[in-house]
């Protein structure tokens, strides 16, 4: 596809899967819409032994090649200062964290004010909604005051070519994930929380981080996107960015999966989960289903949050 027509093609697309106005002017929810009380108490059905999988990465407070900023963690009282607080021999520790969530070391979801095209985010409002003080319309607030529980399917992309991990310059189109579907026996349909790996966390712990930026990494195709939008789901997450990261951009459209999923289609991101073991969960139980919990922090304003999802079998 000549880079001319691809960026032709991404703007159409982008028009073509808008859901502004889909919900409402003041909508904030986007495609999380799409999970009604009776497909949520249905999610709930699928719980069958109660066992829980964390797809979260441990918080990295550690510098990295992927992690330039780490997540600050520090002691504000230890054992050894434990009665240093005067409150009538109360001993006890105290700690302080802060989180840079955006980036390729942090498990987190992407607000819908986390990404702009042409000066305009999700529902057609203003880049200028987003001050220096924080998101006014789009932020994580509306998402974290509920939650997120539905449906959750993992499509494993690994699994179904017979790898490990996939490599940086390999990318995934929608007959793969159609394949992956029919191979696994479930299908991604309307309010579902779809998560694709990519085999990323298995790849680092075998061969190191990697500067995500300058060398690469696996990820969704644009032409994707049409197939996002049909199969009407509510959370998009990945062990990656969901955008293949290496290939030539057009013009405008560095991270098309990112700029039409949250801006056109209003379906929130997560990126950089850890799905390892719940790859190994769902081969066991020959089951790609799940109960699915998101839990953003409640932060006011905020572009994302930091996010531990739970998988229920």
């Amino acid at each position: 596809m000549a880079e001319a027509v691809k960026r032709e093609w991404l703007e159409r697309t982008f028009e073509e899967v808008k859901n502004w106005g889909r919900w409402g002017p003041e909508d904030e929810r986007g495609a999380l819409n799409y999970i009604t009380p009776e497909r949520r108490a249905a999610a709930a059905r699928l719980v069958r032994d109660g066992a829980l999988v964390s797809c979260a990465l441990d918080l990295a407070v550690e510098p990295a090649a992927d992690n330039p900023t780490p997540a600050q963690h520090m002691m504000v009282v230890a054992g050894d200062a434990r009665d240093s607080i005067v409150m009538g021999g109360l001993e006890m520790s105290l700690d302080f964290f802060g989180v840079a969530c955006h980036g390729s070391a942090v498990s987190h979801i992407d607000a819908l004010c986390h990404v702009f095209v042409r000066g305009q985010m999700y529902n057609g409002r203003g880049a200028d909604e987003v001050k220096s003080t924080g998101a006014l319309r789009n932020s994580i607030g509306p998402v974290a005051a509920e939650g997120i529980a539905g449906r959750g399917v993992l499509l494993d992309i690994p699994r179904l070519r017979g790898v490990e991990w996939l490599e940086l310059s390999d990318r995934i189109a929608p007959e793969e994930l159609v394949a992956a579907e029919r191979e696994q026996r479930v299908s991604v349909g309307e309010g579902d929380l779809l998560l694709v790996s990519t085999g990323r966390q298995t790849r680092r712990a075998a061969l190191g981080p990697w500067v995500v930026i300058e060398q690469g990494m696996a990820g969704l195709l644009p032409s994707c996107i049409p197939w996002l939008h049909e199969r009407r789901i509510a959370v998009l997450g990945t062990d990656g960015f969901s955008d293949a990261i290496g290939d030539p951009p057009a013009p405008g459209w560095p991270v098309p999966i990112h700029q039409c999923c949250l801006v056109a289609m209003g379906v929130h991101l997560m990126d950089n989960l850890d799905l390892r073991a719940l790859a190994r969960a769902c081969a066991e139980r020959r089951r790609w289903e799940f109960f699915f919990v998101a839990q953003p922090l409640r932060i006011a304003r905020g572009t994302g949050s930091p996010v531990n999802p739970v998988a229920i079998f």
